[in-house]
């Protein structure tokens, strides 16, 4: 009896001493983890840029099968909110230094009766890393052995596009992105294009905004035609090039094989833009 008095509590320190040296292990992990949120630059980004039935999600496949690169799905522009907000501070920050410079005050004036104080000294910068912070925690979550990192979106339409655009290679240092494109009359004729009027006239005006940003965005866009890659799975030799990564073609064929289009029951309600992909 007083044997295995003795044994127990050796298991038990023994169990606990295990335990302790899992958590530790859990603490240094989610310790690299966050400092690798709060100190992302070694991570890439890559966000793909195209519209509706393009095949963007097969786009995103193909670049989730590079190891490291984890791109996420559309989001229906989520960061458009945040720019919408920095883009507004920004804006009524040099409205406020405008007036003070002409009243002859200095920027940053302490005078907590004014209706605008404190406008004028909106964190812009800050802002930007925070940014960063919160789509990395929230929307990208990227994993442990994750080095390129991003999201596929099908909402570039509106008129100042190139602005938001710009904003995000703030917000991401050293961002790139790909542009994809298809055949317009197939596009046009699939799924709920297909239930548009003026669909084409559509279409077109959005590969113009494509057109526009890949002249813009020079050396860090590139290009990929649903069809052509489609067609023939080494064109896109080029794009793995321009990644850095090596062309691994077994690998690109077995996604190009895997169906990436979600496909609602027949019964169901006609789906809005963006909730169908090819």
């Amino acid at each position: 009896m007083v044997r295995r008095l003795r044994r127990r509590p050796d298991r038990r320190r023994a169990a606990l001493e295990v335990e302790l040296e899992r958590l530790r292990e859990e603490s240094a992990r989610l310790r690299r983890r966050l400092g690798r949120l709060e100190g992302e630059r070694d991570l890439g980004y890559l966000f793909v840029l195209t519209y509706g039935r393009s095949g963007s999600t097969l786009v995103q496949g193909i670049l989730n099968s590079i190891p490291g690169f984890l791109i996420r799905g559309e989001n229906r522009q989520a960061l458009r909110h945040l720019w919408e907000f920095d883009r507004g501070l920004v804006a009524e920050r040099s409205r406020m230094r405008r007036l003070q410079r002409r009243a002859g005050d200095e920027p940053g004036s302490s005078d907590t009766t004014a209706p605008w104080f404190g406008i004028d000294g909106y964190p812009h910068r800050r802002a930007l890393a925070l940014t960063r912070q919160l789509a990395l925690s929230t929307l990208l979550r990227p994993d442990e052995d994750t080095r390129v990192t991003g999201f596929k979106e099908i909402r570039w339409d509106q008129e100042d596009t190139p602005e938001y655009v710009a904003w995000l290679r703030e917000v991401f240092p050293g961002a790139r992105f790909v542009i994809n494109t298809r055949d317009l009359g197939a596009v046009s004729q699939s799924a709920w294009w297909g239930e548009q009027p003026g669909a084409t006239a559509k279409l077109v005006e959005r590969e113009r905004v494509l057109d526009a940003l890949a002249g813009q965005l020079g050396e860090v866009a590139y290009r990929v035609h649903y069809d052509e890659f489609t067609a023939d799975p080494t064109v896109l030799r080029g794009l793995f090039d321009w990644l850095g990564e090596a062309f691994d073609e077994e690998r690109v064929r077995a996604v190009l094989d895997t169906r990436h289009s979600y496909q609602p029951p027949a019964a169901a309600q006609p789906a809005a833009e963006g909730d169908v992909d090819a």
